[in-house]
């Protein structure tokens, strides 16, 4: 198997699936014993994730550890064994790779980082909530497309989990990026998940079971009747509230206490270009590990750097804009001329209002001297009356 040769693996037979798989053979229970007692396994002292949490999460998370029995899950001792064969390819080939691709588009240069890691061992190494074979993540710099100028770094995004949208960015200026050199955004990876933070520590995600989701309609529905019908002025909140009860705790973390790779480090980043041009990416749509056919899906291999585990394109490849909601942000270079053109509009638009205004004002007062003159005789009431009506109306016109 190649990238070459992958690439000619494009559609899968009817009722059949690709995925590649780097643990042949999970570690036993002797020889996983033995690969826990090694002398170069670095300890990892943690609290206990339940500790921070009530018994009714306790309770639910008892169960959700029963359903990985009849779930399609990850074998024990894989993680030992992809740690071996990573450790395998390390010896023959000692490069720290990261994949990168440039798109320009809504004015923006984006620097796309995609990283592989061959195992995500959250769940068995971490405690947490998945484990799968192989990890894509990735990260963004959004520049500014200065013309014939330099392009200007304004924006950084990491991704988390499966999240999107404008909380995985932040300014390129703000304080919480840090940058090694004042040129290069640091990551603090979590341990075993592989999510990117700006800053280190432990970060408690909540994860909700999918069965629990007619709850919420229910307890939605009984907020929106509080609120909305019986107008009551204090909220129940019974959605969040149940939300944080019987959502199942786990600990990302991001300590920046493990290996350390970038420039002025002992390891340093060798980059690989990638595009749709290459067949690799763009052909190959199977997963890049492991099918367990979790129905969940937590324990299923992800997808290449371009596709979902459904075939799908990603979002953060087809629109690396939207992924970050920056479809919406103008660079500052098209910004100050948007700016002028809007206000060359607004004050089209204000002129124009003021010959209407003016033109409504000379109605109000044409009626108003009409209503002056109908109070002055006792015959003419009706009229009167329609001409004060019509007077009203046309003063909330002109107050609009």
């Amino acid at each position: 198997l190649t990238p070459a040769t992958l690439a000619a693996y494009r559609d899968a037979p009817l009722g059949h699936r690709y995925y590649l798989q780097c643990v042949a053979e999970p570690l036993q229970a002797v020889g996983y014993q033995r690969w826990r007692a090694r002398p170069d396994r670095e300890p990892f002292p943690a609290p206990n994730r339940l500790q921070r949490v009530g018994l009714a999460t306790r309770i639910l998370d008892g169960i959700f550890d029963l359903s990985l029995v009849v779930r399609g899950r990850v074998p024990g001792g894989t993680a030992a064994a992809a740690q071996q064969s990573y450790a395998a390819i390390l010896r023959e080939d000692q490069r720290r790779v990261y994949y990168g691709r440039v798109v320009r588009t809504g004015g923006y240069v984006v620097l796309h980082y995609v990283f592989f890691y061959v195992m995500n061992d959250f769940r068995s190494t971490f405690h947490g909530v998945n484990d799968h074979e192989s990890d894509w993540e990735q990260i963004f710099v959004y520049l500014s497309d200065e013309g014939d100028a330099d392009p200007v770094p304004r924006w950084v995004a990491y991704a988390s989990h499966d999240f999107s949208g404008d909380d995985l960015r932040r300014r390129w200026d703000d304080p919480e990026v840090e940058k090694a050199g004042g040129t290069h955004p640091v990551i603090y990876a979590g341990a075993g998940s592989h999510a990117s933070y700006f800053t280190r520590g432990e970060y408690l995600m909540q994860v909700e079971p999918a069965f629990l989701a007619p709850l919420h309609g229910g307890a939605a529905a009984l907020d929106r009747l509080w609120t909305n019908t019986l107008r009551q002025s204090g909220e129940l909140n019974l959605d969040e509230g149940l939300r944080n009860l019987l959502s199942i705790p786990f600990v990302d973390y991001a300590r920046g206490d493990g290996r350390v790779i970038g420039p002025g480090q002992a390891e340093t980043w060798a980059p690989i270009l990638i595009s749709d041009a290459d067949g690799w990416v763009d052909g190959y749509r199977g997963l890049w590990g492991l099918d367990t056919w979790d129905p969940l899906g937590g324990e299923r291999a992800p997808s290449g750097p371009k596709y979902n585990r459904d075939g799908t394109v990603r979002q953060s490849w087809r629109d690396p804009l939207g992924w970050a909601g920056l479809d919406k942000v103008l660079p500052p270079r098209e910004a100050v001329a948007a700016t002028e053109k809007m206000l060359d509009a607004l004050r089209t638009e204000q002129a124009a209002l003021s010959v209407q205004v003016e033109q409504q004002r000379g109605v109000v007062r044409s009626l108003d001297l009409e209503v002056i003159a109908l109070q002055q005789t006792a015959y003419l009431d009706d009229l009167l009356k329609r001409r004060q009506k019509d007077l009203d109306a046309e003063l909330s016109k002109l107050s609009a």
